[in-house]
């Protein structure tokens, strides 16, 4: 039976992030509640790492919450979707109002809005909470997005701001705002994350093809760009993957693994939400595709016997010149992707009325998180500036890099366009920074087409109204 209520926060759920963030909580000096639906794991916590704080371990359900300081908050860390309704319906005749239930699940933000509202018509707070950093993240200070009520954020936020990773004294943790918010903007980072990892491999590819490298010698370039404008936590990981040799075999490791990248559903979610609300981030959508393409074995390979042939050997004439084209299409592209994430992000705040702070949002992505990368600095400093930013592409530093770039991407797509080396996101960002400077699209066809088969209207460049022509009849133009 647990004793008195001495925990400042519980965590139930002690698989690997679970128990890392409970250990994170109890090193920063506070007293830790911690349950499991199997006690097993409860004692091995306690039995391991009890050393480390004070942990006050509990069996069942109710003994956890009797343990915990008024008003109490409960972490849960259980698999997204039903699990994580059993534990918040378990935990809602045991708690009293005022107190709060924290998601730091990766949770569909529209089923946290569902929960939130629920709860509160219980009394209680529900937070919506979004961490990144992966099991070291958890343990050492990850990047913390909660969403949630104001008055949660002024118990909750002295906790996960202590505990956060922290850059130039600031910690990486905000209250993002209502109800979704949190896990909304958790969301997005992971899309841009995948945009990030589809581009990286993209890059690595173009090389070893143009350069006929090895992967080692390849790791080396990334650990060079890592020291400049590239520099981030995932160019820092993919030296280290590069470098890597198998055990087993010898070879490199890149080489010995499936060449089917799977996906937990964030940039998914992130690619339907953006459709939703009418926003287009194309490099987010090809990087989620490529990863479900490559799952696609049965099409790969027949296709791959069909079409042995349909490109030719990519031609890299100066090696440091290509080495630096692929550098700069890649910053370029990333650029991309992270404007085109913010975009998102602003979008879902008026949906939503939510009031994300975007300069805010990139500060407490500068540490502990996938996507931590020098240039976020810039990022936070440019929409401080300037809080309503058409988009990204046009703040002076990127507006400079990205010219800068230009024509090195086009060689690097229309190179690999030539040569047959898949690089989908590259040539989608590249589409999309065209189609968005562009002086005159070709949607205006679409439109007298859509006019023409179905009566959908149109508007026109000389005059104010709505038009319709009578394809069928006269070819009269009419006010619609």
């Amino acid at each position: 039976m647990a004793e008195q209520a001495t925990a400042q926060i519980g965590v139930t759920g002690l698989a690997v992030m679970g128990r890392n963030l409970a250990r994170n909580l109890a090193r920063n000096g506070f007293t830790v509640a911690v349950h499991n639906r199997s006690p097993e794991r409860t004692r091995s916590l306690v039995a391991e790492h009890g050393d480390e704080g004070t942990f006050v371990p509990a069996e069942s359900m109710a003994d956890f919450v009797a343990a915990l300081e008024r008003p109490r908050a409960v972490i849960v860390m259980v698999k997204a979707g039903g699990p994580t309704d059993a534990v918040i319906d378990e935990l809602i005749p045991l708690l009293d109002d005022g107190d709060i239930i924290v998601d730091c699940g990766n949770a569909h933000f529209a089923d946290t809005r569902r929960r939130e509202e629920a709860l509160r018509g219980h009394g209680l707070h529900f937070v919506g909470t979004g961490v990144s950093g992966g099991e070291e993240g958890a343990l050492r200070g990850p990047s913390i997005m909660p969403g949630g009520s104001a008055e949660s954020y002024r118990k909750l936020g002295p906790i996960f701001e202590k505990i956060a990773a922290q850059v130039d004294g600031v910690p990486c943790c905000r209250h993002i705002g209502p109800d979704g918010a949190g896990h909304f903007v958790k969301m997005v980072h992971n899309g841009i994350e995948y945009a990030d990892m589809q581009l990286i491999a993209e890059a690595y590819d173009l090389l070893r093809a143009g350069l006929s490298a090895e992967p080692a010698e390849i790791a080396e370039i990334f650990r060079e760009w890592n020291s400049g404008e590239l520099e981030s936590f995932l160019i820092e990981i993919t030296a280290d993957v590069l470098a890597h040799t198998d055990a087993a075999t010898g070879r490199a490791f890149v080489d010995v693994v499936l060449d089917r990248a799977e996906q937990k559903g964030t940039g998914r979610w992130t690619v339907q939400s953006a459709l939703d609300l009418g926003i287009p981030i194309t490099g987010i959508a090809e990087a989620t595709f490529a990863r479900s393409l490559s799952g696609h074995a049965e099409q790969r390979e027949p296709a791959r016997r069909a079409f042995p042939d349909a490109g030719e050997k990519l031609q890299v004439g100066d090696r440091e010149t290509f080495v630096e084209d692929v550098r700069r299409a890649l910053l370029a592209s990333k650029i991309v992707a992270y404007a085109q994430g913010f975009d998102q992000i602003r979008a879902g705040s008026r949906e939503y009325d939510w009031g994300v702070d975007l300069g805010g949002t990139a500060t407490i992505w500068r540490g502990g998180c996938i996507i931590r990368a020098r240039f976020l600095d810039r990022i936070r400093q440019a929409y401080d500036e300037q809080p309503e930013l058409p988009t990204l592409l046009v703040a002076p530093w990127f507006a400079e890099a990205v010219s800068a770039g230009v024509p090195s991407w086009r060689r690097v797509v229309a190179e690999a366009a030539r040569a047959g080396v898949p690089a989908p996101a590259f040539a989608s960002s590249l589409a999309y920074f065209d189609a968005l400077r562009a002086e005159r699209l070709p949607a205006a066809l679409i439109q007298g087409l859509r006019d023409n088969f179905g009566a959908h209207t149109y508007h026109r460049v000389d005059r104010e109204g709505t038009f319709h022509t009578r394809w069928a009849a006269d070819r009269s133009e009419v006010e619609a």
